[in-house]
């Protein structure tokens, strides 16, 4: 007769287990967790798309610096040759308003962030300006950066959104075309523009006022761009 062997004892899943896997040291069932394993390499890649839930704030802000004018930002590169690359204006724009409206005002923390936040990696796509990159293109571009942010929180308004990260969103549909209530709303839309206006150039003095804070501090070991702002 043929010695039968143990083959080992079958999960509930159909899997073959030892014993080991059955009984820890101290005879204790051990516990089943889902697979960990942070070395584990990807046969391909994920898609920046993919890294946050849909409907982010990253996605939001990026889809609105898309659908604008960036034409003035471009102006100032028109002649300065392939010798002196910049980072891309949309890139730079999307980065510090994401930023600037989700409470992170220095220049250095946010390109630390371009490192380590998932939201500012997807914004960044792979690129990482250094802080005094992101600082200069801010002071070089300040009036465009304020209207153009400007118009992203508009558009927040209009898609019904009530904060753009720590922005405050008036939601409050505007209407004009009622005659009798023509100079009363015009008003108001007149006072809605000033504040959100002033409330942009607050973020934005924040910000300066965050690099001033921190320009003597000695660099962070992060590696960073070099091109021009």
């Amino acid at each position: 007769m043929a010695k039968k062997t143990w083959k080992g004892a079958r999960s509930l899943r159909g899997r073959s287990v030892t014993s080991a896997q059955m009984l820890d040291r101290f005879g204790r069932m051990p516990i089943s967790y889902l697979p960990y394993e942070p070395q584990q390499q990807r046969l391909l890649p994920d898609a920046l798309q993919d890294w946050l839930p849909e409907g982010h704030l990253a996605y939001f802000i990026s889809d609105s610096v898309d659908s604008l004018d960036l034409s003035a930002f471009h102006a100032r590169y028109a002649k300065g040759g392939p010798r002196n690359q910049p980072f891309h204006p949309a890139m730079m724009v999307k980065v510090l308003i994401y930023g600037y409206a989700t409470g992170t005002f220095s220049s250095r923390k946010l390109a630390a962030k371009l490192h380590e936040d998932v939201a500012l990696r997807v914004l960044g796509a792979e690129n990482y300006p250094a802080h005094r990159t992101l600082s200069d293109f801010r002071a070089l571009h300040l009036e465009e950066l304020a209207a153009l942010f400007v118009q992203v929180v508009r558009l927040a308004r209009e898609c019904s959104l009530v904060k753009l990260g720590t922005v405050a969103v008036d939601g409050t549909k505007l209407k004009v075309n009622a005659s009798r209530h023509k100079a009363v709303s015009y008003d108001r839309m007149v006072k809605a523009e000033g504040e959100l206006k002033a409330q942009i150039d607050g973020l934005l003095n924040r910000a300066c006022a965050a690099d001033d804070l921190e320009k003597n501090e000695p660099d962070l070991d992060i590696p960073g761009g070099d091109q021009a702002p």
